[in-house]
């Protein structure tokens, strides 16, 4: 089981490379970068509860059919998980505004991807990590070190998500730079956010299954985070330079 699941792992890894490259050349095709050749458009709410409750199902189904269920490193490495995937499935699309779409074809990617980390990390925690690899783990650093990282990426990306969120009045359609919080350090700083938290949860795991999806998660967000700086700075133009110039907003995506 061990070997067949380190050569999934592998595969994965590979496959975030080639989403890395592809990435440079295709964009994300959601949001802001929205693309209606990813597939016919959903409502954004749908789509972020279809696309985003797969992984936090599979997870409790796999939590709850292991042997470990209530052993307190296993324990605390799924309720890291699970708060994450509670508030972008469950809570983050009921705060959306607007009537915003997303491509059906994304929703359909982020299930089967959601479904695959599912199998990874809780494949690894529940599983296949050696018996008593988490038994003394609050003995060992991993498990504060990774926390605080993995909550201060939470905290950063939920403020960054309310920037965003707020930027816009009631029927005002209009496209916006987000400003304020780590939005003056990064421009995408709803993804720095992301990003911190899931390193943090590596290291709080300290497994190869961790580093794998800290890895895709760079690999899915850095390329959406530099079409963005350039979408600002072609959409934006004069104002985004005098920003930049102000140090408002970064040099840096």
């Amino acid at each position: 089981m061990a070997e067949t699941f380190n050569i999934f792992l592998i595969v994965m890894a590979v496959l975030a490379a080639g989403v890395y490259v592809a990435l440079h050349f295709f964009e994300a095709g959601y949001g802001y970068l929205f693309n209606p050749k990813y597939g016919p458009p959903v409502p954004n709410k749908v789509g972020w509860v279809v696309m985003e409750s797969p992984v936090f199902i599979a997870m409790c189904v796999l939590w709850l059919m292991s042997g470990r269920t209530w052993e307190a490193g296993p324990l605390a490495l799924f309720v890291l998980f699970q708060a994450h995937y509670l508030q972008r499935a469950f809570i983050f699309p009921l705060l959306l505004r607007g009537e915003s779409k997303m491509p059906l074809g994304i929703v359909v990617m982020g299930m089967a991807f959601n479904t695959l980390n599912a199998l990874m990390q809780g494949g690894w925690i529940f599983y296949v990590s050696p018996e008593g690899y988490y038994a003394d783990w609050f003995a060992k650093p991993y498990i504060y070190v990774g926390g605080a990282l993995f909550m201060a990426g939470m905290a950063v990306n939920l403020h960054s998500d309310h920037i965003i969120r707020n930027l816009r009045k009631p029927g005002d359609t209009r496209h916006y730079i987000p400003r304020g919080g780590m939005f003056r350090y990064v421009s995408s700083a709803n993804y720095f956010g992301e990003l911190l938290e899931w390193t943090g949860f590596a290291v709080a795991s300290w497994s190869w299954a961790g580093a794998v999806f800290a890895w895709w998660t760079f690999a899915n967000l850095a390329p959406r985070a530099a079409s963005l700086y350039k979408r600002y700075a072609q959409e934006f133009g004069k104002e985004f330079t005098a920003l930049k110039r102000k140090k408002i907003i970064p040099f840096i995506y």
